[in-house]
């Protein structure tokens, strides 16, 4: 497998190209504006792209996902649920998308918002458990997506208390974590510099999984937010096709 984690500083997120070196497979998640960047960065390391992810519609920054889909011919994949006014190629919870030899399963983890999945990657030629999980804002490095930037406060919160401790925290320990953010990121308040972990370190050190009853989650995930990402509405909305940039 050939895997690459992008660390971008404006905005601050995390981008990824990976697949199937054999099979010159290869599939970005998450792409921020820069699009010529990844059809590069795919050239050097003779990987055809073959699908575009977001793992949810971001509200601090515009996503290149449907334009790298366009340019390439590859299909644009987002959770079924979303409310948007283009074609994409809709995914649920459950489904597989095969890369080559690279595997992905797709996880529904609402919460930082409705719509929210994290990827499931498997290499099979060394074996068919998951390798690592790829987990957008729902699961970072030291903290978890924060929830109301899509829905209410409250709401965000209890979905995303499902999908931590009824998914992602069922995974094996030593399944490798991939985020989509890091510490300067607004989207949470506790980030890491460092831009990976594993389900057991977070389980035993992130500040939110500490908090497993639903009522003390929901009071930590309501207290003591940062600020909110700038024009935050009309980037999701420029993300949904429903504006103009």
């Amino acid at each position: 497998m050939i895997f690459r984690q992008y660390l971008h500083t404006n905005p601050i997120a995390i981008s990824y190209l990976f697949g199937c070196g054999s099979k010159a497979q290869g599939v970005v998640v998450d792409p921020v504006e820069d699009i010529d960047f990844y059809i590069e960065e795919a050239k050097k390391l003779g990987l055809n792209i073959e699908y575009v992810f977001d793992t949810h519609l971001h509200a601090d920054h515009i996503s290149g996902g449907r334009k790298l889909a366009e340019q390439t011919g590859a299909p644009y994949i987002l959770h079924r649920s979303v409310d948007v006014q283009y074609d994409f190629a809709a995914v649920d919870d459950g489904d597989e998308i095969m890369a080559g030899n690279t595997k992905i399963k797709i996880l529904h983890t609402p919460g930082h918002t409705p719509e929210h999945i994290s990827l499931l990657v498997s290499d099979t030629p060394r074996g068919d458990e998951p390798w690592f999980v790829v987990t957008g804002h729902t699961l970072m490095v030291g903290d978890v997506g924060r929830t109301e930037l899509a829905s209410s406060l409250k709401k965000g919160a209890y979905d995303l208390h499902d999908s931590l401790f009824n998914k992602l925290m069922k995974l094996d320990d030593h399944v490798e974590v991939y985020p989509g953010a890091y510490s300067g990121s607004v989207c949470g308040r506790f980030l890491s510099g460092k831009p990976s972990s594993t389900i057991g370190f977070e389980k035993r050190l992130n500040k939110a999984l500490q908090k497993q009853s639903k009522e003390e989650f929901v009071e930590f995930m309501t207290k003591d937010l940062p600020p909110q990402p700038e024009n935050y509405k009309k980037i999701r909305k420029i993300n949904e096709g429903k504006v103009n940039q």
